[in-house]
């Protein structure tokens, strides 16, 4: 067999890259970024964003040894131009990412998230915001930073280290079209009253006046400034009201006595398994008041009961049992000598009783007290006189248990979308309020290992442009994967999924690993994949919107 001269080729592992690179031309990312940031270095900060977030995409930590990862790669096919490795060092970096500072992250990201509605037809009117710590690692005493780096509430449970927060605003669930840092002890409720103080004006931006969209938030949301505010503000929200305040509590009892409950059913979409039962809803409809004006309320029951409130209930039982066990032993542990006064003392047993979870049975017997010695032969035994004893035996009081078990399965959603009811049913703000996930699935994904181990840039600033590359990160990660799933829906159809199972709910991990084994091979300006790709391989290409050639045009 004659050898193979391998000197002029070129061999890239291409993977997956291509396709992100090919998301990041739709938004329009390095133009974008170019247009923006004013400099005249010899690599474009938007070529170095690109650059930075393929290596985010890939797995590895993103700024760590970028040279490296470009050495002996078509850097032409993966970034479009061909650059040599050499010029994604760390000095080109850091000043790229200066540069991207001083011209405003959120400027900056505001624009390629309008450019990803645009391309791609997102709809805007149902917008998620929710906060995330990121703790890091070192001393961070800084001068005059964009932001706090210090000691706060850790939501990654990690009080001992120095943090600061991620906000993000989504669209359609899990879209990024927002994200800013923030100070490490900053309250989720100033958080959220800075973003309605803005929201009009952002939203404006992507033709939405007020009244026009519905904002997203959980519980830290309920303040009577961020309340105010939103009413002054015209803008919709959806909310969940916290258990602390009275109206909670109030509205919860009316439904459980109202029995009144409109059937909402499950919303998973996934069945039921006995290890993991899918939820059932039922809703009622009422109102709250809260600092002097009406909401609207939704009172929900999940018949998936929250096990923490159900622990709570176990233990009030039991110290309501434990109580009257000690009563029990007390009332049955004394004699009576006459049964008028034996049925006194159960009826105060019973009353007592009353007043907690349990009822008591109390039965009465009567024992006769004989006279000390054997008695004659033949004769019975003389009976001196008779006294009167308790047993007693508790039981749950259903008629008190049943609503204390059904309170606990609740929660209530606040909204001021009081008149709209026929637009927006309890069905459809359940469904919305649900979605919140999606922007918790995302701090997941920035939190990942995979994508981002421990932060180690020691300036703040730069910090900020890290959150803004894995941001945009994310952007082309969630737009991969509701590409995928609107071709699954739109065609009736199923991708191959783990270990070849059919899924209907691709994601864009699960993609990433189809594409692990591309090879390609470059000699010249001709390129080739190393081996065709397969059918399976093929038919995610069709489900993104994008053609096979991306792995040999650059």
């Amino acid at each position: 067999m004659q050898a193979v001269n391998t000197d002029q080729m070129t061999f890239t592992d291409a993977r997956h890259m291509p396709i992100v690179k090919e998301y990041a031309r739709q938004i329009g990312l390095v133009e974008t970024i170019d247009q923006m940031v004013d400099t005249q270095m010899e690599l474009s900060p938007g070529m170095a964003v690109l650059a930075m977030v393929l290596d985010t995409l890939s797995g590895r930590t993103p700024l760590y040894r970028l040279t490296e990862f470009f050495e002996e790669k078509d850097t032409e096919l993966l970034l479009g131009h061909p650059i040599e490795a050499d010029r994604f060092c760390d000095t080109n970096l850091g000043r790229s990412m200066d540069k991207i500072f001083d011209t405003g992250t959120q400027k900056i990201f505001s624009q390629l998230a309008q450019n990803a509605l645009s391309a791609f037809d997102i709809n805007p009117r149902q917008v998620h915001f929710d906060t995330t710590s990121v703790s890091v690692y070192g001393d961070y005493e800084l001068y005059n930073p964009p932001f706090d780096i210090t000691y706060g509430h850790s939501k990654d449970k990690r009080a001992d280290l120095k943090q600061f927060l991620v906000s993000m605003l989504c669209v359609e669930r899990n879209i990024p079209i927002l994200g800013a840092t923030k100070d490490g002890n900053a309250s989720d409720k100033t958080l959220n009253n800075e973003l309605l103080t803005n929201i009009s004006s952002y939203m404006a931006r992507h033709g939405l006046s007020p009244g026009a969209y519905v904002y997203v938030a959980d519980a830290a949301f309920v303040t009577e400034d961020n309340l105010k505010k939103a009413d002054s503000n015209q803008t919709w929200f959806l909310t969940r009201l916290p258990a602390t305040y009275n109206e909670c509590g109030r509205v919860i009892r009316e439904a459980v006595a109202a029995d009144q409950w409109i059937d909402i059913g499950a919303l998973a979409e996934e069945p039921s398994r006995p290890k993991r039962p899918t939820a059932s809803y039922r809703a009622y409809e009422g109102t709250v008041e809260l600092y002097g004006s009406l909401y609207r309320a939704i009172v929900v029951h999940s018949s998936t009961h929250d096990k923490r409130r159900h622990k709570r209930i176990e233990r009030l039982l039991k110290k309501d049992r434990k109580q009257l066990e000690h009563d029990c032993k007390q009332a049955t542990g004394t004699a009576y000598f006459c049964r008028k006064d034996a049925q006194t003392a159960g009826e105060r047993l019973i009353r007592k009783a009353g007043s907690g979870y349990h009822r008591v049975k109390v039965n009465i017997e009567k024992v006769p007290k004989y006279a000390r010695g054997r008695p004659a032969k033949d004769k019975p035994r003389a009976v001196l006189s008779y006294e009167y004893l308790l047993s007693t035996a508790i039981v749950e009081s259903p008629e008190k248990v049943a609503p204390l078990r059904l309170e606990a399965g609740c929660f209530v959603l606040l909204t001021n979308l009081v008149y709209q009811q026929e637009d927006w049913s309890a069905l459809e703000l359940l469904t919305l309020y649900k979605s919140q996930i999606g922007i918790e699935k995302n701090f997941s994904f920035l939190k990942d290992p995979a994508i981002v181990n421990s932060i180690f840039l020691k300036k703040a600033e730069r910090i900020e442009v890290l959150g803004l590359v894995l941001l945009i990160s994310l952007l082309i990660w969630r737009l991969m994967e509701r590409s995928m799933r609107q071709y699954v829906e739109v065609n009736d159809c199923e991708l191959t999924g783990w270990v070849r199972r059919l899924t209907r709910k691709p994601t864009a991990f699960m993609m990433i690993t189809k594409f692990a084994s591309v090879l390609v091979i470059t000699v010249g300006h001709q390129r080739q994949l190393a081996r065709p790709l397969k059918d399976f391989q093929l038919e995610y290409l069709k489900a993104l919107g994008v053609t096979y050639e991306v792995f040999t045009t650059p």
